[in-house]
C-alpha cells in the first residue's frame, strides 16, 4: 500500500502543475462542502483535460456537476464558440460552482442546469461531442440509454466510478446495494453493446471511456 502511494506522489510530481483555481476550488471543496472526496482531483481532473483536449469538443454534457472541478477541466478543450451544459441535482451547489467557473474565466461557456438529470436530459436540443457521467450510480444505464442518441457519431461518453472501489468483483451485492448493482448492470450493457466501443481504465475508482460508432 505505502509503495502504491509513494507511486501516486511520483506521477502527480511528473504531470502537469495544478492551477491555482482548481487548488483553490479543492481546498475550498474539502473544507466546506460533504462528501468532498467526490472531487474529480489533480490526476482524474488533468486525464479528463487532455482528452477533452484530443477530443476538441463542441458541446460537452456533464451529468453530476458537484462543485465545478471536472467541469473546468473539461472546459479547457472546448473548441471556439463552444459550450459545456452540466447538470447538478443539489441546488445547493449552484453558486459554489458558479464563483469557481468565474474565476476560471469559463462562466461564458458553461451552463448550469439544476434538477433531475433524466428529465433534462430529454428537453436539450443539442448534440454531444463528449459525455461525461458522474452522478447517481443507480442510473448509470437509465443515463447512457438518455444520452445516446445525443451523442454524434464517433462521440464519446466518459463514465467515472465504474470500478466501484473493487465492488464490481461481488458475484452477489447486498440486496439492498443499489449503487452496485448500478454499475455492474451499466459495465454489462457496455460490454454487450455492438454500437460501440470501450475500454475501462483503473484511474482511481475506475473511469470507462467509451467511443460510438
Amino acid at each position: 500500500m505505502n509503495r502504491l502511494k509513494e507511486i501516486d506522489k511520483y506521477i502527480l510530481a511528473h504531470i502537469e502543475p495544478e492551477e491555482e483555481v482548481l487548488k483553490e476550488l479543492d481546498r475550498e471543496t474539502h473544507l466546506k462542502v460533504l462528501g468532498a472526496r467526490m472531487i474529480s482531483g489533480h490526476l482524474q481532473g488533468q486525464v479528463l483535460t487532455m482528452l477533452s483536449k484530443m477530443i476538441q469538443p463542441d458541446r460537452i454534457l456533464e451529468l453530476g456537476t458537484f462543485t465545478g472541478y471536472s467541469a473546468i477541466c473539461l472546459a479547457k478543450g472546448l473548441s471556439e464558440g463552444g459550450k459545456l451544459i452540466t447538470i447538478e441535482i443539489d441546488d445547493e451547489l449552484e453558486a459554489f460552482a458558479a464563483q469557481y467557473f468565474a474565476k476560471a474565466g469559463i462562466e461564458n461557456k458553461v451552463e448550469q442546469r439544476i434538477g433531475v438529470a433524466l428529465e433534462i436530459i430529454p428537453t436539450l436540443n443539442d448534440s454531444f461531442d463528449l459525455v461525461f457521467m458522474d452522478a447517481d450510480k443507480r442510473e448509470y444505464v437509465e443515463y447512457y440509454q438518455s444520452v445516446f442518441n445525443k451523442v454524434k457519431p464517433g462521440g464519446y461518453i466518459i463514465a467515472d466510478n465504474t470500478l466501484w472501489n473493487g465492488k464490481v468483483l461481488e458475484k452477489q451485492p447486498a440486496a439492498d446495494d443499489r449503487q452496485t448493482k448500478g454499475i455492474i448492470q451499466f459495465n454489462t450493457l457496455l460490454k454487450n453493446d455492438d454500437r460501440v466501443e470501450q475500454v475501462i481504465l483503473p484511474l482511481r475508482d475506475g473511469m470507462t471511456i467509451v467511443r460510438k460508432k
